[in-house]
């Protein structure tokens, strides 16, 4: 029995709903930015900082993403799309690495002077909404990826996975500050978050350097 191949109609309908998830997500993160600016300049959290810079980087591989996307479509030759699909993977491989570096050199600083205290409720309620909204986008590309392999879509979808994970840390050390500021394990927990989650980036970041080719 013969495997069922997916229509021009039903390719074209994917690749809108591809590129709609891609315009989406850019635009619900693109407030990321300006509002953990905010929180940061409102408590002291070494997770927090590093958290704004983290959303910064993102947002632009989120941008270059899309972008290429549309791009990509007006390139007849399978050469030049592939170029343009390594950059939405070197903007990802580059948002993670420069986040991972950030929050490691962030994290380790705090951890030797750090300062208890501070409002994080802005920063706790963005990493709070932000998990959810990043859980739904790496579920969501990986249902777009099960119908048809896409370099730029397997990117992105490598990029939510990581900012799933990182928004599930920093809520959780946001909350210990929230909750326990004066506590000693609160030290620990706000700055070795930090530590841990740019660990996690880097290595991602590292993964993603050299992918494996589309089959």
């Amino acid at each position: 029995m013969e495997e069922s191949r997916p229509t021009p109609l039903d390719a074209d309908a994917h690749s809108a709903k591809s590129e709609r998830t891609l315009l989406v997500s850019w635009l619900l993160s693109a407030p990321g930015p300006v509002v953990t600016a905010v929180a940061v300049a409102m408590s002291s959290s070494a997770t927090q900082i590093a958290d704004a810079i983290r959303r910064t980087v993102e947002f632009g591989a989120l941008v270059t993403g899309w972008w290429v996307f549309r791009a990509r479509k007006g390139v007849p030759d399978e050469t030049a799309k592939r170029v343009l699909e390594r950059r939405a993977e070197t903007s990802v491989t580059v948002a993670m690495a420069c986040s991972g570096v950030a929050m490691l050199i962030v994290g380790a600083y705090r951890f030797f002077k750090y300062e208890p205290g501070g409002n994080v409720s802005v920063g706790l309620a963005v990493a709070f909404l932000g998990l959810g909204v990043n859980a739904t986008f790496w579920a969501r590309y990986t249902r777009l990826l099960s119908h048809t392999r896409d370099a730029v879509i397997a990117a992105q979808r490598t990029l939510y996975r990581a900012k799933t994970v990182v928004d599930l840390v920093v809520t959780a050390a946001l909350l210990s500050v929230a909750l326990i500021p004066t506590h000693p394990a609160t030290h620990y927990i706000d700055t070795l978050g930090s530590l841990a989650v740019a660990a996690y980036l880097l290595q991602q970041a590292f993964g993603t350097a050299r992918p494996a080719p589309l089959r």
